[in-house]
């Protein structure tokens, strides 16, 4: 008689327990959360290249020169083992200061002043944008 109690109770036991998924956590978007809202900086996606005297970040809307100093330069050593040519664009993901260029200057409309660098990832091999010359 107490065995078949004890088995019913496990039968129940087992039969009340679900499988539970965890909810997958961003941490990009874990990560933008944490910071200050107004602190004047916001977090941007995209592709790096710093080449000879200019460095560009290249998102899915809008291309934006790229301040050079001590941040930029950190972030081009976090870049060169994911590049292959020095031509290559490296997916990153940076706080920058966003600003307009000034008045009379060559280059994109707006500025970016790297302030933190949060990601660098290896580029898609398989990406099918680029275009390369032969001789």
């Amino acid at each position: 008689m107490k065995k078949t109690k004890l088995i019913i109770i496990l039968c129940l036991a087992l039969a009340a327990c679900k499988n539970e998924t965890k909810p997958e956590i961003n941490l990009e978007e874990n990560r933008a959360k944490s910071y200050d809202a107004n602190d004047g900086f916001i977090t941007m996606k995209g592709d790096f290249i710093y080449y000879a005297d200019a460095a560009v970040l290249q998102t899915q809307n809008e291309i934006y020169g790229v301040v050079i100093d001590d941040n930029m330069h950190q972030l081009e050593e976090q870049v060169k083992p994911f590049k292959k040519e020095p031509t290559d664009m490296v997916p990153v993901t940076l706080r920058v200061k966003k600003f307009e260029k000034p008045k009379g200057e060559e280059g994109w409309q707006y500025r970016v002043e790297i302030k933190e660098i949060l990601k660098v990832e290896a580029p898609n091999p398989n990406k099918e944008d680029i275009i390369k010359l032969a001789n």
